[in-house]
């Protein structure tokens, strides 16, 4: 075998332990909506104070996103995942045994914020491109969401049964044991910033001058500012969706299809976006992304709501959920290299999460001020036209480094 062939090979251990994390600390997560109704209906608590939880949860999944990259960047990947474990089986079970709102707020919201935060894809591709050629990133990265979108697919309907069976206490109760998975899957993917086979590669920088350097990068800052539309529109569906299908007169089990649909068809958007991520130019893909999720939703609003159309509207939506993810990363990689990838990535992942703040925050709020979702429907369409906007003039180019030297 040749230099060039072992150079360009895909480290498939890595891939699949890498995948299973993604799959397992993103279900839960995507699984919140279902225990909505059953848990207001036995506190008597209101959708705004869920809906608050849910909000936090979002924002400290953004505020740790680039703290525990940098982590991961420096002290090593499996450092953090097993932190992930630990975070996110502790905040399931506070969640679980809650008795006031404040500990819904901490549990539901702060820890397993973090939890996901420090098991999240940014993590995870992070690893991915340390030990993957340039060349095949944008693929394994599609794997990845991809492997995200499975779990939100595989824990849609399990949770749903734990709900119907046990409850939705002792439900959370068996996903935090279930955490307990991520450390072992972990092994594979220890290393930092300067492992792998990509290392020698990258620029030596301090974290300092590629915060500098990213900030200074108009192509970083656009891209920053349109994943924020990616976070709004993504988690309103994923807190306010299986209660928007009751409120519109359907049976709950629509709420579940719904889900499963979402994460199903989220799987097949996020390799195909991955996949023509390869060939195509990275900021085309998140405009055409954006201008379809303006489309599919005033469609949604506009036609008789049914059943056959929240079907339509689930597999259309589940297409364009996490597709924007590869692209958006891939960017980041070939703006910066690899070195800081973590921490940059989980910047750009912060915007994405203020916009799930607000998403999921806004959604409760109005709903109880005006009994509706349709406002929070159409600030998503506005959003997206604006995401459109501002990812236009992103070029698909490195950052340019005259000063700069490999590093030894």
């Amino acid at each position: 075998m040749t230099t060039g062939h072992i150079k360009s090979a895909i480290p498939w251990g890595i891939i699949i332990s890498g995948c299973l994390i993604s799959l397992m600390t993103f279900g839960p997560r995507s699984a919140m909506g279902f225990f909505q109704l059953p848990m207001l209906m036995d506190t008597g608590w209101s959708r705004t104070t869920f809906g608050l939880a849910m909000a936090l949860q979002n924002l400290s999944w953004g505020l740790g996103q680039p703290v525990f990259g940098a982590i991961a960047d420096r002290f090593g990947t499996w450092r953090v995942l097993a932190m992930s474990a630990v975070l996110l089986g502790g905040g399931l079970y506070t969640m679980a045994m809650a008795s006031s709102p404040i500990w819904l707020h901490v549990g539901g919201g702060v820890l397993v914020g973090l939890g996901v935060a420090a098991g999240s894809f940014s993590i995870v591709m992070a690893a991915f491109a340390r030990n993957v050629a340039p060349e095949n990133r944008s693929l394994v990265f599609g794997l990845a969401t991809a492997a995200g979108s499975a779990g939100m697919f595989v824990f849609a309907p399990i949770s749903q049964g734990l709900i119907d069976t046990f409850g939705w206490s002792d439900s959370l109760i068996f996903l935090s044991v279930a955490m307990l998975a991520v450390p072992a899957l972990a092994i594979a993917l220890r290393g930092n910033a300067q492992s792998g086979s990509q290392s020698a590669t990258d620029y030596h920088q301090t974290a300092r001058e590629a915060l500098q350097e990213a900030f200074g990068y108009q192509g970083y800052r656009l891209l920053t500012a349109g994943f924020f539309v990616c976070g709004f529109q993504v988690a309103f569906i994923t807190a306010h969706f299986p209660a928007y299908i009751g409120d519109i007169g359907l049976d709950a089990n629509y709420a579940v299809v719904a889900i499963a649909l979402i994460g199903f068809f989220n799987i097949i958007g996020s390799l195909g976006s991955g996949i023509i991520g390869q060939r195509r130019s990275k900021s085309a893909i998140l405009v055409w992304i954006y201008t379809s999720r303006a489309i599919a939703i005033s469609l949604f609003l506009l036609v008789p709501q049914t059943g056959f159309t929240v079907i339509v509207f689930s597999i259309v939506i589940g297409l364009l959920w996490l597709s924007t993810v590869p692209p958006t990363n891939g960017l980041v990689a070939i703006m910066f290299g690899t070195r800081h990838l973590g921490m940059l990535g989980g910047i750009v992942f912060f915007s994405h999460q203020i916009g799930s703040f607000l998403g999921v925050w806004i959604g409760g709020y109005l709903y109880d001020r005006m009994g509706s979702y349709d406002p929070v429907w159409w600030i998503g369409v506005a959003l997206s036209l604006f995401a459109m906007v501002v990812n236009w003039p992103i070029q698909d180019r490195a950052v340019e480094r005259p000063a700069m030297v490999p590093a030894q």
